[in-house]
C-alpha cells in the first residue's frame, strides 16, 4: 500500500454518513419549501382544497396533543386519577372564560404540577 493509502486509511470516517444524511434532508427541506415560491403567480387551487385546508393546523394540533392526554407508555390511560385529565379540563375552562393563552398554559400547570409531583398522580 503507498503512504497516501495508508494515510486515508487511519482515518476516522464515522462522520461520512451522518454528513451526508444532513446534507441530504437540507437540501429536501430547502426544495420542499421553496417550491412554492418559485412560482410568479399563485398557482390555482380547488375551492374544496381551499375550505379543506382552513382546518389543517387544527387536525395537525389535535394529532400531537391528543395521544399525549390519552395515552400512557402507547396504551389508553385507564384510570381517571391521571393529573393531565384535570389540567385539561382546568385549563380550557380558563381559555373559555378568559381567552388568554398565557393564562391558558399557568392555569394548567398550576392544576398539574401539584397533582404529578405532590400526590404522585
Amino acid at each position: 500500500m503507498s503512504a497516501i493509502g495508508q494515510w486515508f486509511a487511519g482515518w476516522n470516517w464515522s462522520w461520512v454518513e451522518p454528513t451526508i444524511a444532513i446534507l441530504g434532508l437540507a437540501a429536501i427541506t430547502v426544495v420542499s419549501r421553496a417550491f412554492f415560491m418559485l412560482p410568479e403567480r399563485e398557482l390555482p387551487l380547488p375551492d374544496w382544497l381551499k375550505r379543506g385546508l382552513k382546518y389543517a393546523p387544527l387536525a395537525a394540533l389535535t394529532a400531537v396533543i391528543a395521544p399525549e392526554l390519552l395515552m400512557t407508555q402507547g396504551e389508553l390511560i385507564h384510570t381517571l386519577r391521571d393529573a393531565r385529565l384535570p389540567a385539561v379540563l382546568c385549563a380550557a375552562g380558563y381559555y373559555f372564560w378568559r381567552r388568554g393563552i398565557l393564562g391558558t398554559i399557568v392555569a394548567g400547570m398550576l392544576v398539574y404540577l401539584p397533582l404529578h409531583i405532590g400526590w404522585g398522580w
